[in-house]
């Protein structure tokens, strides 16, 4: 049985993201710190802290010595979560240059518009491919004037060099292994004095998703991120002997904060993920005791688990629908939300039956799995938590470091997203906008005064655009004040919630639910490439030719299945009409953010004959 002990360092003893780094190494040198996956060697590794601060200075030796780069600067990193972001980024901040943050499978035209509006000096890529492709979108303007290729595997031209050449110009100083603990050392920098970082000094610029207009700069100080840390373990407990397992983008700000800093902050240690597509290995490998994701992760891991119970045998089918319900049963019973019921007993022995499995299959040893950055179902979170995986949802955006609010172990109500963080303030603001105010707010968008005043107004409040009810603390977003839908009778309809719903069903990929202004709802909804085959000859169609998904039978068909798994909605959100395709939106083609949240405008621009298709009410 895991004996769990609390090593928490305060923002206080911290000051800044480097000195929360270097109070780890110092308190705990020996112990593990990061796993990471060799993909030359077939093999996983770990480091310590101790071993951490050794590599840092190294980077911070090399990166003190570049020239023309001076305190404030902009450096960049273009990597998957890996143990060299770390040593980049703390030697960076130990130098009190900015860090931006880039998306790995982000559009070069988009990449360089970040790094150019950034005025970046340097960026860590991670292969020569990837240069290879952003360098020609770079404009006569770009400020790069060195680019660190991690994987380098032929000769390179400048600016480039390989990072294993640019490490080799370096001396680190004496006692390498608390590399920041202290200035930089005499003679290290051409003679420039790189000084000390103040709690206030701008840490990160986060370049926003972008999912309307160009991207904005979120400008985050060191104490904006340190205190958003701190806020959420006071809510949600993490131990000395956790394991998190890092999957989510670096560059993604939850991730950064819940599965970066946090667990420095606690001490506790962190795998980085191969990719998504193996992520059930290495659930297996890693046994995490901590997961945080976004809300896809969990409808992806819901639906594979609802098909492969629906291929079972009835009583086995009977099974797994009463040991969801006893643990939902026994949950809100916990939660004191519901009286005792007889399911309660039940539980603890369905869970052991059916549940089991389930667990095990994610590692078997989670002990919080959280949900941030988008809504989650209510369905989705009903299973898990059935199943007894604690699942907690949060909320929260970029310009609040991320995390405004989330829920805890002891209250937890999954049709909420949790209280607000202890020092962070909430309100409703007009047409019960949720304002948002506290250390945590970002400093502005970066060279964008127009855009800031836009979204912080003169007493400090951040309008989130985000609809909600206040219970006290306890925050329900309600929709998304620019997507509601106004149809011509009056009604309102928020299209995420639908949305959502609908992509529950593995048929359907993405979905986009329209009709504003219109007489009635509209979905566009891309089909599911492997499954449609099936789906087509079973009703006769070709599935090579496009003309079947105009097809009036499978039309009536898809849309009984739509109108099914959207029952429980108001009668006036009823869809009444489709468009199908089998184009998949992407980051790619420009329907997608980085994030994954679909460019609503984009997506009616580009495909205009499918959305006249959904105009005119019944098929």
């Amino acid at each position: 049985m895991t004996h769990w002990t609390q090593d928490l360092i305060s923002p206080g003893e911290a000051r800044t993201l480097d000195g929360l780094f270097q109070g780890r190494v110092r308190r705990s040198p020996q112990r593990l710190a990061y796993k990471a996956f060799d993909r030359h060697g077939g093999t996983w590794w770990s480091l310590t802290w101790g071993e951490i601060g050794e590599r840092v200075a190294r980077w911070q030796a090399a990166l003190a010595m570049e020239p023309g780069l001076a305190p404030g600067d902009r450096v960049a990193i273009l990597l998957r979560n890996c143990p060299e972001w770390i040593f980049f980024e703390q030697a960076a901040l130990s130098l009190r240059l900015v860090i931006v943050p880039l998306y790995t499978d982000d559009r070069p035209d988009n990449l360089a518009l970040i790094l150019e509006d950034a005025g970046a000096k340097v960026l860590l890529v991670q292969d020569a491919g990837r240069w290879q492709r952003l360098a020609p979108a770079l404009g006569d303007g770009s400020a790069l004037s060195c680019v660190l290729v991690l994987e380098a595997r032929a000769p390179l031209q400048e600016p480039a060099v390989s990072v294993e050449a640019w490490l080799a110009t370096a001396v680190a100083p004496p006692d390498a292994a608390l590399p920041a603990a202290r200035p930089v050392a005499a003679g290290w920098g051409r003679g420039r004095d790189w000084g000390a970082a103040n709690p206030e000094d701008l840490a990160t610029i986060v370049y926003t998703s972008g999912t309307t207009g160009r991207p904005k700069g979120v400008m985050l100080s060191h104490r904006n991120v340190l205190s958003d840390v701190a806020a959420a373990l006071q809510v949600v407990d993490c131990y000395a002997e956790d394991v998190f397992l890092s999957f989510l983008p670096f560059s993604h700000t939850l991730e950064r904060t819940a599965g970066y800093y946090l667990p420095m902050m606690a001490g506790a240690a962190v795998a980085f993920a191969r990719s998504i597509s193996q992520l059930g290995e290495d659930l297996q490998v890693v046994r995490p005791t901590v997961l945080v994701a976004v809300p896809r992760v969990f409808e992806r891991i819901y639906a594979r688990l609802l098909e492969q119970v629906q291929g079972r045998p009835a009583p086995v089918r009977w099974l797994f629908r009463l040991a969801v319900a006893a643990g939902w049963r026994q949950f809100e019973h916990r939660q004191g939300r519901a009286d005792w019921h007889p399911l309660v007993l039940l539980a603890p022995g369905l869970r052991q039956l059916v549940a089991g499995p389930v667990r095990a299959r994610l590692g078997g040893r989670l002990r919080i799995t959280v949900s941030g950055g988008a809504p989650l179902s209510g369905e989705v979170a009903r299973l898990f938590l059935g199943l007894g995986l604690p699942l907690l949802q949060g909320y929260g955006l970029t310009e609040t470091s991320p995390v405004v609010s989330v829920n805890s172990l002891a209250v937890n109500d999954p049709a909420s997203v949790g209280l607000a963080l202890p020092g962070v303030e909430v309100s409703l603001g007009e047409r019960d906008e949720l304002l948002v105010r506290g250390p945590t707010v970002m400093q502005g968008y970066w060279r964008n005064p127009e855009a800031t005043r836009a979204i912080l107004d003169d007493q400090g409040w951040l309008h989130t655009g985000d609809q909600a009810r206040l219970d006290g603390r306890q925050v329900t977003i309600t929709g998304r004040i620019k997507d509601i839908l106004v149809l011509s009778n009056g009604e309102k309809v928020a299209p995420v919630d639908l949305e959502q719903a609908i992509c529950l069903d593995p048929l359907f990929e993405q979905a986009l639910v329209l009709g504003e202004g219109w007489p009635a709802l509209g979905a566009l909804l891309v089909l599911s490439t492997e499954r449609w085959p099936a789906l087509a000859r079973g009703l006769g169609l070709d599935p090579t030719d496009p003309v079947s998904l105009r097809d009036p039978h499978l039309q009536r068909e898809l849309l009984k299945r739509v109108r099914g798994v959207l029952a429980t909605f108001p009668g006036h959100a009823k869809i009444r009409r489709l468009a199908l395709t089998l184009e998949p939106w992407t980051v790619e083609n420009g329907l997608l953010t980085p994030t994954l949240k679909v460019k609503r405008a984009e997506v009616l621009r580009t495909l205009p004959g499918l959305v006249e298709q959904l105009r005119g009410g019944e098929p």
